[in-house]
């Protein structure tokens, strides 16, 4: 009678050793991807925070006036806002006439303002994010 040893003999540990380096370098892969996608999800998320930001202090603790302005936010992030007046509808008459003197009230003008924010290590893998809103100003009677 033949005895057999029970156990792995060496090929089938290296199979086992061989699957399982598989599984492990696909299981890694896909956390560092997780870990990536949150990373760069973060980087978006604070870019919208800063151009959110810039776009409620134009027209309140920055004049409205057509132009552009830029600058660095946290030594990663640039941002630049531009201003520009919209250009009005031409006058095709008027359907309704205001009893009030026209020439003593302020008119009233369209700005669009444009909040631009972006970052990245170089020009291939740079991100940005745009937000735009449009801005009434009144204009001083002369």
């Amino acid at each position: 009678m033949i005895q057999r040893h029970k156990g792995f003999s060496l090929l089938e540990i290296l199979v086992a050793f061989a699957i399982m380096a598989v599984a492990l370098t696909i299981v890694l892969r896909i956390f560092g991807s997780g870990v990536n996608a949150a990373v760069i999800s973060e980087e978006y998320n604070l870019a919208v925070q800063i151009a959110e930001s810039l776009l409620a202090r134009t027209g309140v603790e920055t004049p409205l006036l057509a132009g552009e302005t830029f600058g660095t936010e946290a030594d990663k992030y640039d941002w630049l806002v531009k201003i520009t007046p919209v250009a009005e509808p031409p006058v095709t008459g008027r359907r309704f006439q205001s009893q009030q003197d026209q020439s003593t009230q302020p008119s009233q003008k369209l700005m669009k303002v444009g909040v631009r924010v972006s970052w990245g290590e170089d020009a291939g893998r740079q991100r940005s994010v745009q937000l735009d809103s449009l801005r009434m100003v009144r204009e001083p009677v002369p």
